[in-house]
This record gives C-alpha cells, structure tokens and sequence, in this order.
C-alpha cells in the first residue's frame, strides 16, 4: 500500500473519518444522516447529478462541498465514500475509489454478476481498504436475537430456513427493468437480502445445489429472456444438510405493502423474524417450541443506518480490508446460480 493511504488510516484514528457522498437520493441521504448523526464523520463533497437531491443533502450537511461526479469527490482527499448510484455503476465506481485510496460502503447489490463483486473484493485485498454494503437487514434487532440463539446453538441442528420476501409495489426507476444496468429483477434486488440472511446467520456454510424458478408478469423467465423477473422461488442445499427456500417478489397481490420473514426450524426449537402488519421497517423476533410461540423482541428499532454506521466505525478504526468481505462474493455467486438454473430445460 502506498504511503498516502496508510497516512490517511493512522489520521482517521484521532479525527472524523472525511467522507464523500456518491448518490443522495432518498436512502443515499438517509445514511449520511445516520453516519453523520454518529459524530464519526465529516461529510466533506456530495456529489449527485440532481441539483435538486444535492441541495436537500446540503441541508444536513451544509460545509460539504457541492459536486457532480466521483471524480470531484476524490480530488478532496477522503478517507471513505458512500455510494448509492444505480446498480450497473456500483462495482466500477468502487474499484475506482479502493484504487485511489479510499475505502467505500456501498448500497447493494455491490456487482450485477459474481464476476463484479469478485473483482470489487478482490481490489479492496489488494489495496488493503474497508468495503462495507448496506446488507441493513442483519442489523435489525430480530435478526440480531436469531443470530444469538443459533450461536448458542438453542434451535438444535437447524434443518429447515424458510425465507420470503413480496414487496406489493416496485422500483420506480426505468432502470430497474433494463437488465444490463440492474443485473436481474426481484432476486438481485430483493432475494440479494435472503440469501445474505440465511447464509449469514448460519456461518456461511458451502451451497451445495441451488434450483429456482422465475417469472416475469407470469411467464417463465426462459420465455421471456428479455424480461428481468418480478417473482422467484429459490431451494438451496446446505453442506449442513439444511434445505433452504426463498420466495421473492414485485407487486404481488400480499393484501398489505409487503411481507417479510426469515424463519429457521431446528431439532430443538424455531425462531422468526416476521414484519408488523405489513411494514417495511417494523419487526418481531418470535421463539418456537412445539406448539407454543415467545416473542422475543419487537418495535420500535431504529434499524435502518446501522450497517452505514457500522461502516463508519471501522473506518475511524483505521479502516483495513476485512475479511468477512470475502462473503460479499458467496452471496453473488448463489444469485448467479439462482439465475442460471431457470433458464435450464
């Protein structure tokens, strides 16, 4: 590593992370907030091409300089930067930024194929950089109690992961239905958080054999190679022996905004984590035995900033390469095998 970057980690430990801001719409400017709000860093350039997003974040950061792109933003010597721009541009951009010197978090996906996130882990390695994605959902307070009772191993050995998320609406973005800028439709966007649940919960174990099917507007995708999917169901095979099933989906007729659960069934017990009438953001953590349910944790719980702020504190720690990003790239790999087997005969 160079001798700038190895400075900027030493200053990062006695001072505010600077950090650029890549991408403020609604959820880029939700996690500035967050990291700001921590005191662990100083916003020093946000950069969107809306002038319109970027005078709404200058309000929550009003001494950050105002700028179009990336490459203005590294020009101001950051230690971080926090990209939330359209998928296609997500795996370029931080290999951009590791290869100038300054770690990144991400929103997800992180790359369109395993390909872009192998090569996106495999520069942060490289220039020893913290790379952080904004996989939110192991930060809520229910996945947090269920990864603590399978730790303790409390569930016996767990043989069963049933995991769903429909969402009733969809992205608004024309984007999100171009597969070459998206990478894929409800399973890159909203299975990318299952399968991170489920093998992150259980220690990442090897994925044996991965089987799916998915449609677009009720076609099968092979019909319809075009096309990116708005429903998926997905069976992968454990090396632990445990089967688990994910079902994902845009605007699906739930009868309420979305459902969320993430449930895993053991020799000695089950536990879930199950949304609120319907919310996006509200969460219970549920305890089975036999035929009796103990709810563990409930709302409220403020979720939502905490991988960004998670991030924030490893880089004010020196912000290294951690290895748990080589994870990054298990999870790509089953959505790459997701997609690759619907369109087998």
């Amino acid at each position: 590593m160079n001798s700038t970057v190895m400075q900027k980690n030493v200053e990062a430990l006695s001072r505010p992370a600077r950090v650029g801001f890549l991408g403020v719409g609604w959820i880029g400017r939700h996690r500035m907030e967050a990291m700001l709000a921590t005191g662990l860093v100083e916003a020093v350039a946000i950069a969107d091409p809306s002038p319109e997003m970027l005078n709404a974040a200058a309000k929550a950061a009003p001494h950050a300089k105002l700028v179009s792109d990336l490459d203005e933003l590294l020009a101001y010597d950051l230690d971080g930067v926090v990209i939330a721009t359209p998928s296609a541009q997500h795996a370029e951009q931080t290999i951009r930024a590791l290869d100038a010197g300054v770690a990144v978090f991400c929103q997800k996906p992180l790359g369109r194929t395993a390909w872009e996130v192998n090569a996106v882990v495999q520069a942060a390695r490289k220039a020893d950089l913290l790379i952080g994605v904004d996989l939110s959902y192991r930060h809520t307070e229910a996945m947090r109690r269920i990864k603590a009772l399978l730790q303790e191993q409390n569930l016996g050995q767990v043989s069963a992961v049933d995991l769903t998320f429909h969402n009733a609406y969809g992205p608004d973005k024309p984007w999100f239905y171009d597969k070459e800028l998206s990478g894929g439709g409800c399973v890159i966007d909203l299975g990318v958080h299952l399968i991170d649940l489920a093998l992150w919960a259980l220690d990442f174990p090897e994925v044996i054999s991965v089987t799916s099917n998915l449609l677009a507007q009720g076609r099968p995708l092979s019909h319809a190679p075009e096309e990116v999917e708005d429903y998926a169901v997905a069976t992968l095979v454990l090396a632990t022996g445990a089967v688990v099933r994910l079902a994902c989906s845009w605007r699906l007729n739930a009868g309420q905004d979305c459902v969320i659960d993430a449930s895993f069934y053991g020799t000695a017990g089950g536990v879930a984590m199950r949304n609120v009438r319907g919310s996006f953001y509200d969460f219970v953590t549920q305890h089975f035995a036999g035929t009796a349910t103990e709810q563990l944790s409930g709302p409220p719980d403020e979720w939502g900033g905490r991988a960004a702020t998670a991030w924030a504190r490893q880089l004010v720690k020196g912000g290294k390469f951690d290895a748990e990003a080589e994870y990054l790239s298990s999870v790509a790999e089953v959505i790459d095998r997701i997609y690759a087997s619907a369109q087998q005969p």
